[in-house]
């Protein structure tokens, strides 16, 4: 039995993951949000739901105990300060796996058109900067990290995704949530692979100057 700490747990993405999890494991998972009223559980004996603040070391803290694996599934304009926040204390209690959810970009490493308009579109609020310092944060750290540069997300219930590394071109436009929250659950399943990766996921065959939907 795996004990999952699901940071950011009302998100699309997360929420996805939690049923699969439900379905497909036997992991206890404690849901993690600010407002916990938003959420409810479906299995009363596998989930807690706890309220808190992804920039509050010591929530985190407190929330991390007895934890094996961290899926964070955060945003907003202080996403430094949580990914700071979550290292800090995943060091102090002893939790050693994470899963970090970022966005495609963030190495200037989508080629072409597609890079051109994903920039212009994310640029003007900083985005992009914004979720590479969180990055850095996580591969600064000494934890066994994986970190999730989705392509744009779409709400298909396709589950279809190939991986491209840091350090390569990304690859097409676009990716489900759900083969997003697939690909989290099957970290989670084998938490050995994929350690101290950043890993570009997106739908084959996707190529283009902008997501389908766009």
């Amino acid at each position: 039995m795996t004990n999952v700490l699901i940071l950011g747990a009302h998100g699309k993405i997360a929420q996805l993951a939690t049923a699969q999890l439900l379905q497909d494991t036997d992991a206890h998972l404690n849901l993690f949000l600010r407002d916990a009223s938003r959420l409810s559980m479906t299995d009363a004996n596998r989930e807690q739901v706890t309220d808190g603040d992804a920039a509050s070391q010591a929530d985190l803290e407190k929330a991390m105990q007895g934890q094996d694996v961290v899926y964070a599934n955060l945003g907003g304009g202080n996403i430094k300060a949580q990914a700071q926040a979550v290292v800090a204390a995943m060091d102090v209690v002893g939790v050693k796996r994470l899963i970090w959810i970022s966005t495609l970009g963030i190495y200037d490493e989508v080629p072409g058109a597609f890079g051109r308009w994903n920039h212009e579109q994310l640029d003007p609020s900083h985005y992009i900067e914004t979720y590479r310092a969180a990055a850095d944060v996580i591969e600064a750290s000494d934890l066994d990290y994986t970190i999730i540069r989705p392509a744009w997300l779409s709400n298909k219930s396709l589950v279809s995704y190939e991986l491209t590394q840091k350090g390569e071109a990304f690859k097409g436009t676009e990716v489900s949530r759900a083969s997003i929250a697939d690909f989290v659950v099957k970290l989670i399943q084998n938490p050995s692979e994929h350690i101290h990766e950043s890993l570009g996921v997106n739908q084959p065959n996707t190529d283009g100057d902008k997501p389908s939907f766009y």
